[in-house]
């Protein structure tokens, strides 16, 4: 899939546990630990405005697009 989830790599320049993450924002840890593996079909923005503010970050941070390359 060309979205990448770099949640993993924010909380840890954070020094943020998932689970305090997880309360925060209302999911649960099982869910957050989907959403950081990108096993997820879609976040809702609510989730993402959330993951944002408490980790003071924009969405291009957690974010990303890689295109499949061309053979």
């Amino acid at each position: 899939m060309p979205i990448v989830v770099r949640l993993d790599v924010v909380l840890a320049e954070r020094k943020v546990k998932s689970k305090d993450l997880a309360a925060h924002i209302g999911i649960t840890e099982a869910n957050l630990s989907l959403l950081k593996s990108g096993k997820v079909k879609g976040v809702r923005f609510a989730t993402l405005e959330a993951i944002c503010e408490y980790l003071d970050c924009q969405p291009g941070d957690i974010l990303g697009f890689e295109p499949a390359r061309s053979k």
